[in-house]
């Protein structure tokens, strides 16, 4: 696809305000949280943002997992090629996120919910770990309707790559059948990121019914194990290989390309496995010494955007790869899911 056409990736989930705040483990357990883990809150967690609010040092960061990575993306490529898809409510957390992405330079096409409140992330770092619980507030009412509306569907059909969150399989399954149909019957790329393990544990069915429609999975170690745990994969739940060499050879609708996985390891080395082929590459990180690692919340979304803008500009897998270490490497050493300002150049590592 050519790299200077405008809008060529269409990015779909849910926008939300991160409030991060250095905590320690007594809030994890006040909460119920875990030290690296995603959940959706429930009705004992609502507190937990007022009191980091109030009683911790929170900075307020556009986040939701996709925008992070549709930023990301963005960061790489040409101005104006990448368009973010999600719901907001008419408010003061909206325009806080509105003026945000367009500090990045990134397109969004907000479905804006005025009785509803822009949905929130509180995102508790410990050492190196964060915990992320989500109210998805107005993002949890984006509906097809949206997506189908004449002046976004229009950027949809002009679109090459759709990139869709996992978290969206809580909200809008619809949305997620519809760019994924449009994608199968035009040969255009649908790229789905799995996002946290309660995403194939308890939204099982949307997830697979999607299954035949992806031409990338993007996941972590943990998910991937998540979704071997609630597949009934218990002889390979171990083996993140394995896994990710059953996902690839999935039933998949449009033959015309391999289907490839793709798994982050954290400092262990990431692993691609594609349809049809028997061996599970390994590509080992960019090594970032310690004393450098600032925040890691967000590091899979960059990685994401890494590797999804080096697809966009036609690079073969192995740069798609470094592209998403070299931008993860560059995210880990900012505060929250952010990129350095002034814009940094990718410059191959192979």
């Amino acid at each position: 696809m050519a790299a200077n056409k405008q809008f060529s990736l269409l990015c779909l989930e849910n926008p939300l305000l991160d409030i991060q705040a250095f905590a320690n483990e007594d809030i994890l357990n006040k909460y119920g949280l875990k030290a690296n883990d995603a959940i959706l809150a429930e009705e004992k967690h609502l507190p937990l943002y007022e009191e980091l609010l109030n009683n911790f040092d929170a900075k307020l960061i556009a986040g939701g997992a996709a925008q992070n990575t549709a930023r990301g993306a963005q960061y790489i490529l040409e101005p104006n090629s990448v368009v973010y898809l999600g719901g907001v409510g008419d408010d003061k957390y909206a325009a806080i996120l509105r003026d945000a992405v367009k500090e990045a330079g990134l397109r969004v096409e907000y479905r804006v919910d005025e009785k509803t409140p822009t949905g929130r992330c509180g995102v508790v770092i410990t050492g190196h770990n964060r915990s992320l619980c989500t109210e998805l507030g107005a993002a949890n009412n984006y509906d097809v309707g949206h997506l189908k509306s004449p002046e976004i569907w229009k950027l949809a059909e002009n679109a090459d790559f759709y990139y869709v969150g996992g978290f969206h399989f809580t909200v809008c399954p619809e949305a997620i059948a519809a760019l994924a149909e449009e994608a199968a019957s035009k040969n255009k790329t649908f790229i789905v990121n799995l996002s946290a393990p309660f995403i194939p544990q308890f939204f099982k069915d949307p997830l697979d019914a999607s299954s035949p429609y992806w031409d990338f999975v993007i996941c972590n170690e943990t998910e991937a194990a998540a979704y071997a745990g609630s597949h009934g994969l218990e002889s390979i739940a171990e083996d993140v290989p394995a896994i990710a060499k059953h996902i690839s050879n999935l039933p998949k609708k449009n033959t015309q390309r391999p289907r490839v996985v793709v798994v982050t390891q954290g400092t262990s080395p990431t692993l691609i496995a594609t349809q049809g082929q028997d061996e599970v590459k390994q590509y080992p990180v960019h090594v970032i010494s310690a004393d450098k690692i600032n925040d890691t919340n967000g590091a899979g979304d960059a990685f994401a955007g890494g590797f999804v803008a080096g697809l966009v500009q036609g690079k073969n897998i192995d740069t798609a790869v470094d592209m998403g270490q070299w931008l993860a490497a560059l995210s880990i050493q900012e505060l929250g899911p952010s990129y350095p300002m002034p814009k940094k150049t990718y410059q191959s590592t192979s």
